[in-house]
């Protein structure tokens, strides 16, 4: 081999480990964007957890506040039948039996319970 050819080779070399070092500082950019946006994404991740929890502790409240408030069931339709069967479902005389007049505590408890 002649001296030529020996720098030709030590020059290819170093052309090769310039591109080589280019596409590593490349390389090293897209890590670090990738990076930064897995760190973005955690972050969001995170929020989006906290709200959707919040949110699930919103619902269940509002759950039971609109259980509260719902129709009323099997209870409300027991107390309706003895109440048009003629005895007092009010708490001032609970389970007496009614004359031929209304009650007005027995259908104000009625009413509230609609």
């Amino acid at each position: 081999m002649s001296k030529r050819q020996i720098f030709d080779q030590v020059s290819d070399m170093e052309t090769q480990i310039g591109e080589l070092y280019e596409q590593l500082g490349d390389l090293k950019d897209k890590l670090s964007n990738l990076l930064e946006e897995k760190h973005r994404l955690e972050m969001e991740n995170h929020h989006l957890r906290g709200r959707l929890e919040q949110a699930d502790d919103d619902f269940q409240e509002n759950e039971v506040v609109k259980e509260s408030h719902s129709i009323p069931g099997e209870g409300y339709d027991n107390l309706a039948r003895l109440y048009e069967e003629g005895f007092h479902i009010c708490n001032v005389h609970f389970g007496t039996p009614r004359r031929e007049e209304d009650c007005l505590f027995c259908l104000q408890f009625l009413n509230k319970t609609k």
